[in-house]
């Protein structure tokens, strides 16, 4: 049986066509062929480290100055078309042994990677942490061959399952407890037990979504092992003795049943006599694994030293298959709960969350520090530090540390860099990172992951038809045995959210209450119908919904439907900026006529003596930042946009924003009105270029790393606060208030700042995003002497 060290490969391994003539800086003994071939973990086929076989020894290739370039003329080396990415920071893992080249650049033109200009074999300034990978087009060069094949049989763990020991348990979702198997080509095999270890487990467990490994009750298993050596036995010696002499047989089963009567039953055995057998006796063990030597860190099951059993090979184990019980985290635990035990459960104080991912434990890293939410640096971001983060969480190991704000940008401070971790501490905190300067990082630097979450099979009971893609179509649900469609009435973005999440299509970019432009010849009838969802549920499921379907408008016309998209925008307001321009002017009513038409002003000013007299107005810029991974653009299309004269612009949003002046209670003493006229790109950041300006009927939008700026001199950025008594208020700012427009996170949507207010002069202080700080911190910033009377002091 042959050793799996942790820097596993696949067979893809390719021979240099043509033979190139090494540098003649290298011995002739050097002048050898030149293999490549994909490594790493988890991946397909068609990408991976990228590893050198050259001077009899297998090495990588450093990621400086690493480009597309180089990534196509390594994927035809290993008998690819051509490249569609390259990865970094060891994506794939680090691999062992020399790393053979290095600033590594071509031209794309080159018929070998010895072509391009380099450092040289072996001068390199690297660390495997920078191993370079590439991503191949899956498609193979007509005629290639791959005459260098150095196995005949891949060796790696590629997917991973526990089947249920118990037959009632098999439909029972998530699968946190059974024996461990391994895919290996199209059939399942398992793993002998023979040094088994809680390290291993807690590897396993990590890779199936679950943070820790949990204590297993062995007994349960070896009892039932003993039980079916027993019964099997009898029934091939009964028969011969009945030929024989039939008084004979009579005896020998009375005497075995005595020691099988259940007296003393644990729970565990009438267990099983209740579900029949175990898997076990149904089928003989195929072993495919064994002697596995995991240190707990891994991320993969694959990073393990292991053996193999060998084809046709006459060994056998001499234990049992590796049975497995996984911890279930709370991420998960809670969403299983009904809401009445929800409302019992004790809140626990969060100090990591995850902000803008799609699908349950992915997302921006965010970590709170003296009461601020701040982010983490990618320098050094690895899926050690990932894994801590995903398991502190209540998931499992990671299957991606992201760099480079892959899951949008993060707004306040930065709080940690170069984080290092062995990938066995319990907090994020336990690790080794170094504090943060402005100069060291920006928030496009912002770290994220994607964790392993138990499969819960929430897919199976959703699905979208007549639509054009598979990302739109009708919105269908299975209630027991049966399909049926949704009724629209009440059905926003929360809702479209939900299904898209739960389809694992990502989020929702319209929620669309008409269908009637979709395929409608595969007509169910309506299952369900009052479905309202807060927007976190894993599926509609979970959703509260009407006891019997009640609808307006029935028919697949007005079924609910949805367009899904793999990425969304996320605005978010610059806090900062109200807080300095925030300012009170009495405006002449003649200056505000087109104001008033728009709505812009409080219900009094109806009544006011126009135009003579003033309104008190207070006013603020805003700059509102698309932090997200999509451009922010209206609901309506052009088609559909509003043409204001009087202030010669276009409305392609109703509601864009809402200005409230609120108590300390939530009353609202005051409310400005905010459509979204010339949504424009008004700034960008570096390298990041203007793509929406409204002029002349021009597109409107805000697109990523950009910001739309509202400047505190224009019509109807203001509230009117004429009526207003004095007293200490809450100023609030919500963007996209009413949910029009998806965006990848709603929570920063809402600003608030403290504002008290003597009747001549205003002061706001304190300004802060409803997410930005922990709950303690926002208690502070929203009492203090004197606001719950409202009174001056």
């Amino acid at each position: 049986m042959l050793h799996l060290s942790a820097s596993l490969w696949i067979l893809l391994t390719v021979c240099w066509a043509q033979q190139t003539p090494l540098p003649t800086t290298h011995s002739p003994n050097q002048n050898r062929g030149i293999k490549f071939r994909l490594a790493g973990y988890p991946r397909k086929h068609n990408e991976g480290r990228v590893e050198v076989f050259y001077n009899q020894e297998w090495g990588t290739i450093c990621d400086d100055d690493f480009t597309m370039e180089n990534a196509h003329i390594l994927c035809r080396h290993l008998g690819f078309t051509e490249a569609t990415g390259w990865t970094h920071s060891a994506k794939y893992g680090k691999g062992v042994g020399r790393i053979w080249l290095d600033n590594v650049i071509c031209s794309g033109s080159e018929k070998s990677i010895t072509d391009c200009n380099s450092r040289g074999w072996g001068n390199s300034d690297c660390t495997h942490e920078e191993d370079a990978g590439v991503i191949c087009k899956d498609e193979r060069i007509p005629g290639f061959i791959e005459p260098n094949t150095i196995e005949t049989e891949q060796r790696q763990v590629e997917e991973i399952r526990l089947r249920p020991a118990v037959s009632g348990a098999k439909n029972r979702l998530p699968v946190a407890e059974g024996i461990l198997e391994v895919k290996h080509k199209d059939s399942w095999e398992q793993v002998c037990d023979a040094g088994w270890t809680v390290k291993n487990s807690r590897v396993v467990c990590g890779m199936l979504g679950f943070p820790s490994d949990k204590k297993l009750n062995k007994n349960f298993y070896k009892n039932v092992k003993k039980q079916v050596a027993v019964k099997r036995p009898p029934k091939v010696a009964f028969k011969p003795r009945r030929i024989k002499k039939q008084a004979a047989v009579k005896r020998p089963p009375k005497v075995a049943l005595k020691p099988r009567s259940p007296p003393k039953q644990t729970p565990k055995q009438k267990e099983i006599k209740n579900n029949s057998r175990l898997y076990l006796e149904r089928q003989k063990p195929a072993f495919r694994l064994h002697s596995v030597q995991c240190t707990g860190s891994e991320v993969h099951l694959s990073l393990c030293p292991m053996d193999f059993y060998k084809v046709n090979s006459s060994s056998t184990c001499d234990g049992s298959p590796v049975v497995v019980s996984c911890s279930m985290g709370h991420a998960i635990s809670s969403s299983l709960l009904s809401n009445k035990k929800k409302k019992v459960t004790v809140q626990r104080e969060e100090t990591i969350r995850l902000k803008g991912g799609s699908r349950p434990g992915e997302g921006r890293v965010e970590i709170l520090k003296n009461g601020q939410w701040g982010t983490v640096c990618d320098d050094r971001w690895d899926l050690q530090a990932a894994s801590v983060v995903c398991r502190e969480l209540g998931f499992g190991s990671a299957k991606e540390a992201l760099t480079g704000a892959r899951m949008g940008q993060g707004m306040g401070p930065i709080h940690m860099n170069e984080v290092r971790c062995t990938g066995l501490e319990s907090s994020i905190w336990d690790c080794q990172y170094k504090n943060i300067t402005e100069e060291d990082c920006k928030h496009t630097e912002d770290a994220a992951v994607k964790c392993n979450s138990p499969y819960m099979g929430y897919e199976r009971t959703i699905r979208i038809v007549g639509g054009r893609t598979q990302f739109e179509g009708r919105v269908e649900v299975k209630l027991g045995a049966s399909w049926g469609y949704l009724c629209s009435d009440g059905w926003t973005t929360k809702e479209a959210m939900v299904a898209c999440r739960q389809l694992g299509l990502g989020y929702s970019l319209h929620a669309v209450t008409e269908t009637w432009y979709w395929d409608a010849s595969n007509v169910t009838q309506m299952v369900l119908s009052g479905v309202r969802c807060s927007g976190n549920e894993m599926s509609l499921q979970q959703c509260t919904h009407h006891g019997t379907v009640s609808c307006k408008n029935t028919g697949t016309r007005h079924a609910a439907g949805v367009i899904c998209s793999e990425t969304a925008s996320d605005l978010v307001l610059h806090a900062a900026l109200v807080q300095e321009t925030a300012y009170i002017e009495d405006r002449p009513l003649h200056m505000l006529y087109c104001a008033a038409e728009e709505n812009c002003l409080s219900s009094s000013a109806r009544n006011a003596n126009w135009p003579y007299g003033h309104r008190r107005l207070l006013r603020f810029s805003s700059q509102i930042h698309n932090n997200g991974r999509a451009d922010f653009r209206p609901k309506a299309g052009r088609h559909s946009w509003v043409w204001h004269e009087c202030h010669g612009h276009y409305h392609s949003m109703d509601i864009f924003t809402h200005y409230d002046l609120l108590t300390s209670n939530g009353t609202k003493v005051a409310e400005g009105h905010k459509a979204s006229f010339c949504l424009e790109d008004s700034d960008c950041q570096e390298l990041v270029s203007k793509r929406y300006e409204c002029a002349n009927f021009g597109e409107q939008g805000i697109t990523v790393g950009c910001w739309d700026l509202y400047r505190h001199d224009i019509d109807c950025q203001w509230i009117d606060i004429t009526d207003v008594k004095p007293g200490n208020y809450i100023l609030q700012v919500v963007i996209n208030p009413n949910y029009e427009v998806a965006e990848s996170d709603f929570t920063n949507n809402a600003m608030k700042c403290n504002c008290k207010y003597d009747g001549h002069r205003i002061w706001i202080h304190n300004c802060h995003l409803g997410d930005a700080f922990s709950e303690e911190a926002n208690k502070q910033f929203e009492q203090y002497r004197g606001q719950l009377n409202n009174q001056i002091i």
